[in-house]
């Protein structure tokens, strides 16, 4: 695997939108995650500021930020946040891939799960509210298949209604596909 890393600073970057995110309500029971972060794209330079700027005011000020390199494809040393500075690193077997750790040396650690930029939104609001759940016991790696797995039969059944809708013939559903995998007996009557 290549990781770029980007060793430039740009004070001259227009200003990013708002962070997409979701946090955990403070409680005493312990969880994997603190909440989801959707970024709007794979550029860390553009997306980290708007992040530790929602962050710093609920959670100190954020210093380091570890990013597992699957899918980031430029990973910057240093990336300016209102008025510092944070340092970016990189882990790949240590770190799972849709997760983030933000770091504060005066507060503490806070893992994330990111959500992939060209995610959509009803996918993405439901991996949002499931990351922000209080105890929750679940990985990143498993929110993140689970949403692949019933979020393709969501969206199988929006584009059908669609195509219903637009006066198309509708397209065969989801559950003819695995019934066409179950065994079939040959045409001599016996089974494959």
């Amino acid at each position: 695997m290549t990781v770029i890393i980007d060793r430039t600073m740009s004070s001259e970057r227009p200003p990013s939108p708002p962070a997409r995110l979701s946090l955990t309500p403070a409680s005493r029971a312990p969880g994997w995650l603190d909440g989801a972060w959707w970024p709007r794209s794979r550029d860390l330079t553009r997306e980290l500021p708007p992040l530790a700027a929602a962050l710093d005011s609920l959670w100190g000020r954020i210093t380091r930020v570890t990013v597992n390199p699957a899918h980031w494809p430029v990973i910057p040393r240093k990336v300016p946040v209102a008025g510092h500075t944070v340092r970016v690193g990189w882990f790949t077997d240590e770190q799972d891939p849709h997760k983030l750790i933000l770091l504060s040396y005066t507060v503490g650690r806070w893992d994330l799960l990111v959500i992939p930029p060209e995610t959509g939104a009803a996918s993405a609001a439901r991996l949002l509210a499931a990351a922000a759940t209080v105890g929750g016991l679940r990985t990143p790696g498993e929110l993140m298949a689970d949403e692949v797995a019933t979020g393709d039969g969501i969206d199988a059944r929006s584009r059908e209604e669609t195509w219903e809708n637009d006066g198309g013939a509708a397209p065969p559903s989801p559950l003819a596909r695995h019934v066409g995998r179950a065994r079939r007996p040959s045409s001599s009557g016996r089974g494959r």
